[in-house]
């Protein structure tokens, strides 16, 4: 697998896996995380602008999964309820991390990817998304407490992984 960063001529392809995703999350007694079309077009076009959208390829160059990765303060994890982060050092944020069906292995190596840049990061979910909980868990995240999304207030479970 190869890891590049996102372009516009992959919008449509994104589009294809964060509308498996959200069937996905339905499917698995998750319906109210990604609503009403989100992450949307210009969701993945202002990240790819940011520079923060990232694709990862399988060995025929096919686009497998997508990640929105970059190091910086993300406002969301300034305030943290019923629990405390790991650390105060700069950390880097993983959001919209989703892959295709039966790309096992896919969100691992995006992960790995993030850690290989660095070494504190903070990461969030919806706390009916079990599967994405379990995945962290068994990638080393610590459950830190609950944060409220500034977008909507709604509550994500905020995980933290510091090598």
């Amino acid at each position: 697998m190869l890891i590049r960063k996102a372009n516009y001529e992959d919008i449509d392809k994104l589009s294809e896996i964060f509308e498996y995703a959200r069937k996905f999350m339905k499917e698995n007694n998750n319906p109210n995380q990604w609503t009403n079309g989100y992450p949307s077009k210009d969701d993945i076009k202002s990240d790819i602008d940011k520079g923060h959208s990232y694709v990862c390829l399988d060995d025929s160059n096919n686009i497998i999964c997508t990640f929105c990765f970059y190091i910086g303060i993300d406002n969301n994890y300034n305030n943290i309820y019923n629990g405390a982060w790991l650390n105060n050092d700069k950390y880097a944020v993983v959001h919209r991390i989703a892959s295709l069906h039966g790309r096992k292995g896919a969100a691992s190596f995006c992960i790995n990817y993030c850690f290989n840049i660095h070494n504190n990061i903070r990461i969030d979910t919806h706390k009916d998304n079990i599967p994405m909980q379990k995945f962290l868990e068994k990638e080393g995240f610590i459950k830190c407490g609950i944060i409220k999304l500034q977008r909507n207030n709604d509550e994500r479970i905020a995980f933290q992984k510091v090598k």
